[in-house]
């Protein structure tokens, strides 16, 4: 084993080596300290110290090196081995502060996120500023929600029911091939509903048709055979003046000449019967088709293709009826008043109307007549009472709330609103507005709202009756926006 300094740096130095398992070397000085740690020939190396099985090798930051030629622990006694002063700064490490990891910058993701904010803001204010916006629309209707200032003589409750109502069924039995309406269907005076299978009816028109011929080529036979037989009277007449011919022979002929206008007269009379029967085949023929009687509403749809139907119920599955229709302009008000009370209604009273239905509505109305008969087990008396302006709210069946009323000169409305869909109001805090469309731009309009009742709303004040209004408005729409109603 040997030890080699190199370095004229040392001046002294005494080292002690001999075996042991682990070793530890520890070098100190006023600046910094190194310690080497060894087992079994593994290598540590930190701040400058290399070691491995063969040989130990320190170099020192000033240029000095130790070197050993075996694993073995160095053991330095301060009075012994004496460096300089600068060897032994040299031994001092600067240790530098590693670089902490830069932080992690927000700024980019965040100016683009800004500016793609900033540039779709833009673009919706060009559009609203330069494009028309689609919108729903919606008119305002207006509603009496008042009462009047004449006092209500009596009430009384009733239905609406139509003076004009009828189920319509053909005039013969037959197979239903077509059904033209369906439940609420408008239809007009003479409209077709349906038609009947006409295979039968049409084979007995065409019949009558060509019995109606032969008769006619009947008839024109014997007119022949007749101006032949007065020429024959003729002949007969001269001869028998001449006494060519017998009295016999000349009976003769004057009785076929009567025969022949007799026959002559009942094919006259048969071709009139003829006629008339293919007149009643062909009634038969337009009688296949069901049509409306007046002018109304289908409100029920009775019969189905090929189902059988006739004008009388003959039991089975046979129907009486293809459709109900009612007329919608003879609705009125029935209602039943109390016998005791009878005496407080008369002919031409004014009344008010409220619909079971629509009861912040108050319709104008006045008596029809009163059913001079009384109903012996309820004892009422039944009523009849007219609209004064109809309206397609008001259906058949509907059940109706009566305001007789005291001083029909002095009735006047007190209070009226309009309506609008609840969709249409906006509420914005304590606020409610509605978005106008005047000249197809938005108006704000501030509102004050009522009663709601089957998704409406009375406005009391705000808006008027037949002003277009913004369904479902969207949250970005403000004033001035070019608009357009959706068809």
């Amino acid at each position: 084993m040997g030890i080699k300094l190199v370095d004229s740096s040392v001046d002294k130095a005494k080292v002690t080596a001999h075996r042991a398992p682990p070793f530890q070397r520890r070098l100190a000085s006023s600046a910094t300290s190194a310690t080497i740690n060894s087992r079994h020939g593994q290598m540590n190396q930190q701040r400058g110290i290399n070691l491995n099985e063969d040989w130990l090798r320190l170099e020192f930051p000033g240029g000095a090196t130790l070197t050993a030629s075996h694993p073995c622990q160095f053991e330095s006694e301060a009075n012994n081995m004496a460096l300089n002063q600068e060897a032994l700064n040299s031994l001092r490490i600067e240790r530098e502060a590693e670089p902490s990891p830069a932080p992690r910058s927000y700024k980019k993701p965040m100016i683009i996120i800004v500016i793609t904010l900033i540039v779709a803001a833009a673009v919706i204010g060009w559009k609203m500023a330069n494009g028309a916006i689609e919108v729903e629309a919606v008119d305002a209707m207006s509603v009496q929600t008042g009462g009047s200032n004449s006092a209500s003589v009596l009430d009384a409750s009733g239905y609406v029911v139509a003076r004009r109502i009828a189920t319509v069924s053909a005039k013969m039995m037959g197979q239903v091939e077509q059904v033209l309406i369906d439940t609420g269907d408008h239809v007009k005076q003479g409209q077709v509903l349906a038609r009947l299978d006409g295979s039968t009816v049409h084979k007995q028109f065409d019949l009558s048709t060509q019995q109606l011929e032969a008769t006619r080529a009947q008839l024109d036979e014997v007119k022949v055979r007749l101006l032949d037989a007065q020429r024959a009277v003729k002949r007969a007449e001269q001869l028998r003046a001449e006494k060519l011919i017998s009295e016999a022979e000349n009976d003769t002929v004057h009785t076929n000449l009567a025969a022949l206008q007799a026959q002559l007269a009942a094919l006259q009379h048969q071709v009139s019967v003829s006629e008339s029967s293919v007149k009643l085949q062909q009634q038969n023929v337009n009688d296949l088709e069901v049509k409306a009687p007046f002018t109304g509403v289908v409100v029920a749809k009775s019969a189905q293709q090929g189902e059988i139907i006739s004008p009388m119920s003959s039991g089975g599955f046979t129907r009486t009826g293809i459709a109900t229709i009612v007329d919608m302009d003879s609705l009125e008000i029935e209602v039943d008043v109390n016998e005791s009370f009878i005496h407080r209604v008369t002919d031409n009273m004014k009344a008010q109307a409220i619909l079971d239905a629509y009861q912040d509505w108050i319709i104008p109305s006045h008596v029809i007549s009163i059913v001079p008969t009384a109903d012996r087990a309820k004892a009422t008396v039944k009523v009849r009472i007219g609209f004064d302006k109809l309206d397609p709210r008001i259906l058949p069946d509907m059940g109706v709330k009566v305001r007789f009323l005291e001083n029909a000169a002095t009735t006047t409305t007190v209070a009226s609103a309009v309506e609008l869909p609840a969709s249409a109001i906006v509420n914005s805090d304590s606020h409610k507005y509605v978005w106008r469309i005047v000249d197809d731009k938005l108006e704000r309009v501030a509102v004050s709202t009522g009663a709601e009742r089957n998704g409406r709303v009375a406005i009391i004040a705000g808006i008027h009756s037949g002003d277009h209004v913004v369904n479902n408005p969207a949250s970005t729409l403000q004033d001035g926006n070019k608009v357009k109603i959706k068809s």
